[in-house]
C-alpha cells in the first residue's frame, strides 16, 4: 500500500499505472470486446479495388490488406504480445537472480567463470543474437519468449552480483556465519529478500524492452507467425501500404510506443520508491 500511495502521487506514474491496466484489461477481455475474430476475412472488408478500408463506424481502426478488421487484431495481439513480454522477462529475471546471487556468494573460480560468461553475452549485440537464435530455431510465441529471455538476462546478472558482493560483507551476514548459518539460509533468508526491489524494478523496467524487441522480431519476419496476430507482425505484414493505408502502421506502433513508455514510466517510479539510494533525487 506504501507503494501503491506514493506511484498515485506522482503523475507520470499514474498515467503509466492507468495504460498498462487498460491494456492488461483489453487483452484479457479481447474475446469479449472485438467485434470480430481476427482471422475473420471478411467480404466487405475490403474496397472495390481490393484495398484496405479506412477507420469507420463499422471498422473502428479500418481494415488490413485481407480485409481482416484491425481493432480485433489488434486487441488479440496485445495478448500476444504481454504473454511473451512477461514471460520472458520473467524468466531473463530468474537466470539473471540465479546468475548474480551465485556468482556475487561464491566468487572464487566458480563466481568468475559465471561473470565472465555473463561479460561473454553481453559483448554481443542482443538484437543480432536474438535473431540469429530465432532464426535457428521454428519461430513459435514460446519460441520466441525463450530466445528473448536468453538474450535479456545479463544486465540483471551483473546489478545483482555487484549487490551480492556488497552484501555479503555486511555485518549481519558475517554475524550469520559466525552462528554456524549454512549457505542456504544466507542466501535465502538474508540475501534474496535484499535484491528482490531490484528484481521488482527490473521486471517492470524489462517488459518494455521484451514488448519492443518481440516487436522488432516479429517485424523482421521471425517472430510470432502469422495468422497469429502480434503488434510486430501487424505492422510486417502491413508495410507496403505504408502511403495507401497508414493506418495499418500508425496504430500499431502508436501501441508498441505508448505501452513501453507505460512500463517505463511504472518501472522509473519503483526505481525511485523501492530503492533507497534513488530516494530524495529528482
Amino acid at each position: 500500500m506504501r507503494v501503491l500511495k506514493s506511484m498515485l502521487r506522482q503523475p507520470s506514474a499514474m498515467f503509466g499505472l492507468i495504460v498498462v491496466a487498460l491494456v492488461v484489461l483489453l487483452a484479457l477481455g479481447a474475446p469479449l470486446i472485438a467485434p470480430y475474430s481476427p482471422d475473420d476475412q471478411m467480404f466487405d472488408g475490403l474496397s472495390l479495388e481490393g484495398a484496405p478500408l479506412p477507420p469507420s463506424a463499422q471498422f473502428l481502426l479500418g481494415t488490413d490488406t485481407l480485409g481482416r478488421d484491425l481493432f480485433s487484431r489488434l486487441l488479440f495481439g496485445a495478448r500476444t504480445s504481454l504473454i511473451i513480454g512477461l514471460v520472458a522477462n520473467g524468466i531473463a529475471v530468474g537466470i539473471g537472480l540465479m546468475v548474480g546471487i551465485l556468482s556475487g556468494y561464491l566468487r572464487g573460480p566458480i563466481g568468475g567463470l559465471l561473470m565472465r560468461f555473463t561479460d561473454l553475452m553481453m559483448a554481443f549485440p542482443a538484437l543480432l543474437l536474438a535473431i540469429v537464435l530465432a532464426a535457428l530455431l521454428h519461430p513459435s510465441l514460446w519460441i520466441v519468449a525463450m530466445v528473448i529471455a536468453l538474450v535479456n538476462w545479463v544486465q540483471v546478472a551483473r546489478i545483482v552480483y555487484t549487490e551480492t558482493r556488497g552484501l555479503v560483507e555486511r555485518d549481519f551476514i558475517l554475524a550469520e556465519r559466525s552462528l554456524g548459518a549454512g549457505h542456504l539460509r544466507i542466501l535465502f533468508v538474508h540475501i534474496l529478500p535484499h535484491l528482490m526491489p531490484t528484481a521488482i524494478v527490473w521486471g517492470t523496467l524489462g517488459i518494455a524492452t521484451t514488448v519492443l524487441l518481440e516487436a522488432t522480431l516479429s517485424f523482421l519476419g521471425i517472430g510470432v507467425q502469422p495468422p497469429q496476430p502480434s503488434w510486430g507482425n501487424i505492422i510486417f505484414e502491413s508495410q507496403s501500404y505504408f502511403q495507401a493505408a497508414p493506418w495499418l502502421v500508425f496504430f500499431p506502433g502508436a501501441i508498441i510506443l505508448l505501452t513501453a513508455l507505460s512500463f517505463n514510466l511504472v518501472g522509473d517510479a519503483l526505481r525511485d520508491i523501492l530503492d533507497p539510494t534513488q530516494r530524495g533525487r529528482g
